[in-house]
């Protein structure tokens, strides 16, 4: 079965792409931890974060298709969260506004705009970060970067094994639809328990098998065989503008807050 992979684009030649793993990993993080530690009014220093991040999706060379499809995975989770402030929390001085007899505090409205463009920023960093960079890589990036080698190991093994659970799941359902399961009532959901069950048993098993195959071969908890890879002047150079970029955007923006405060 074929399945669409994190770093399906992670094989096109661009500029973001021939960037090493480790400039690419401090870039977005950086990137992201500026986005989510800016205070919500400053409308400018998120002007400049999402110039920087337009300017790095053309330089990588990535469908915008691909990346707004994974983008628009997060919103509906952040709508369940967020969509009702603005209705729920009041003004402490009145204000807000009336929309169709319901009433919307200012205040509400910052906190769904603070939640919608941190996050989104956020995701689409994480999108170009895993979408330019062979998953290989990045784990060689992230230990280069002296990240706890369990969770190296975690996450590779996640990666690794996610698909073929995801096939034997798939095995099962066309196992079960073969078998004429209509799936329309509510006792219905027993065969989905029962599923479920079953997926979580043989993933369980699968893992011990794996496990005593690779201590049999002598694995002692590290992942051998990564390469070494080189951070040269013009990765450090190109991650410093980047970052300072999105530093002075906001530090430009709390300043103007202020002087007009």
């Amino acid at each position: 079965m074929k399945h669409s992979y994190l770093d399906r684009f992670s094989n096109l030649d661009s500029f973001i792409h021939r960037l090493d793993a480790r400039a690419k990993i401090v870039m977005f993080f950086a990137l992201v931890i500026l986005t989510v530690s800016t205070p919500a009014q400053n409308y400018i220093a998120f002007a400049v974060y999402v110039c920087i991040l337009s300017i790095l999706l053309i330089l990588s060379r990535l469908p915008i298709g691909h990346i707004f499809k994974r983008s628009l995975v997060i919103v509906p989770f952040v709508l369940m969260v967020a969509i009702f402030i603005p209705f729920l929390k009041t003004d402490a001085v009145g204000g807000g506004y009336n929309l169709v007899g319901l009433n919307m505090s200012k205040s509400g409205l910052l906190v769904l705009w603070n939640v919608m463009i941190k996050s989104y920023i956020s995701i689409v960093s994480m999108i170009l970060l895993s979408s330019s960079t062979s998953f290989k890589d990045l784990m060689i990036g992230f230990e280069q970067l002296k990240v706890p080698s369990i969770f190296i190991a975690i996450a590779s093994f996640m990666y690794r094994y996610l698909f073929v659970v995801t096939d034997e799941a798939m095995r099962m359902k066309i196992a079960r639809d073969s078998r004429n399961f209509s799936g329309k009532w509510i006792w219905d959901s027993r065969v989905i328990a029962h599923m479920i069950g079953c997926l979580f048993i043989r993933s369980y098993e699968r893992g011990e098998r794996v496990y005593l195959a690779m201590a049999s071969r002598g694995y002692d908890g590290t992942i051998k065989g990564f390469d070494t890879a080189v951070l040269t002047r013009k990765d450090i150079l190109f991650t410093g503008a980047v970052v300072l970029t999105a530093l002075t955007g906001r530090l430009l923006a709390f300043s103007n807050i202020k002087l007009l405060g």
